[in-house]
């Protein structure tokens, strides 16, 4: 069902990357809808760590919706993310195409929703490909400890995965992957 709406590019960024487009999702409520309440319902967490910026469309309308969603805490790229001195962590990710970098700030997983000594936290991202994105955002979480707190990964979210990519296996020993639609020999 959601397939139907999403849109591809083949070559873009560059050759032999076939760019799946999310975007449309916004330009057809009901399946936007339809996307949100699935996400909801996967997302068992009261906190979710998105990248920008795609991933930030579809997880704000969580704080609205019901369900465990409390708090949203940003991934961006370079000087996109104001903070105080000391705040902000590097990430250094490896995209299909690239290596490349997201920051966080430390105060924001301070002002999440604590469960006892940890911060549950789902990831959610529009695209899980080769799960170089992700790997490193975890990789950077697992050795964080928080005002005492480590961070616990309950579950992984993308709206679309593309599994002969292999990214799942990657993720699949931190915690259970869900996906909205996948896509074979995109």
């Amino acid at each position: 069902m959601f397939e139907e709406v999403i849109k591809h590019y083949p070559d873009f960024p560059k050759e032999g990357i076939d760019f799946i487009d999310v975007l449309p999702f916004l330009q057809d409520k009901r399946a936007f809808a339809d996307a949100i309440a699935e996400i909801g319902r996967l997302c068992t967490a009261p906190n979710v760590a998105t990248v920008e910026a795609r991933g930030f469309l579809f997880a704000a309308p969580l704080l609205s919706a019901e369900g465990a969603v409390q708090t949203i805490i940003p991934f961006r790229k370079k000087g996109k993310l104001p903070h105080a001195e000391g705040d902000l962590v590097k990430v250094e990710i490896m995209k299909e195409y690239g290596g490349d970098e997201l920051f966080y700030r430390r105060s924001d997983f301070a002002a999440a929703q604590p469960n006892g000594d940890y911060i549950d936290i789902t990831i959610l991202d529009d695209l899980l490909a080769t799960g170089g994105t992700v790997k490193g955002i975890v990789d950077s979480l697992q050795q964080q400890v928080i005002d005492g707190r480590r961070i616990r990964i309950k579950e992984f979210i993308f709206l679309v995965e593309l599994p002969d990519l292999g990214g799942r296996k990657i993720l699949e020993g931190v915690a259970p992957v869900h996906s909205l639609m996948q896509l074979a020999g995109a």
